[in-house]
């Protein structure tokens, strides 16, 4: 189990770490080295996703671990309350980026056709906190679209 204690509250996470190996392992490098202390949750999209987990408060990008293989094949679902990882459209492109499912995103799934994004925990404790980033008022800030306009802040990221 991690905890992120935000802003705006906690939020508990439990790890799929059978069905998503690289991703969990890769998350937990970055949870046990303090990368995500100080970073925001710069990419808010009511009804869709909130994404954190690569930016500080004044947007500026933080420098990563190398990308991990894609595990979208895994069976899980990018369901409402999951965690999956953002990348590029180079499927192979994850590194410390993750987002929340706000509903349930099947686009975002691994189909015929579409790797998709790989899910890698759920949302235990705390989806109250996910949906209060997600009613943020955001804007445009440093070439980037809905990020919110007060900095949602992760104070830290620890396994519980």
């Amino acid at each position: 189990m991690i905890r992120f204690e935000t802003s705006l509250g906690d939020i508990t996470l439990d790890l799929h770490e059978k069905e998503a190996p690289v991703t969990t392992a890769n998350f937990l490098k970055y949870v046990d080295d303090g990368y995500f202390d100080g970073t925001i949750f710069h990419r808010v999209i009511p009804g869709f996703v909130i994404q954190g987990g690569g930016f500080t408060e004044d947007i500026a990008q933080k420098r990563t671990q190398p990308p991990i293989k894609n595990e979208a094949d895994n069976g899980l679902k990018n369901k409402r309350g999951t965690l999956s990882m953002a990348r590029t459209n180079d499927i192979n492109s994850a590194t410390s980026q993750f987002f929340v499912n706000l509903k349930d995103n099947a686009s975002l799934d691994h189909s015929r056709g579409n790797f998709g994004y790989a899910v890698f925990a759920t949302v235990t404790h705390g989806m109250d906190v996910v949906d209060k980033i997600a009613e943020v008022e955001t804007g445009r800030r440093k070439g980037h679209d809905d990020v919110p306009v007060e900095p949602v802040l992760v104070r830290s990221a620890r396994r519980t």
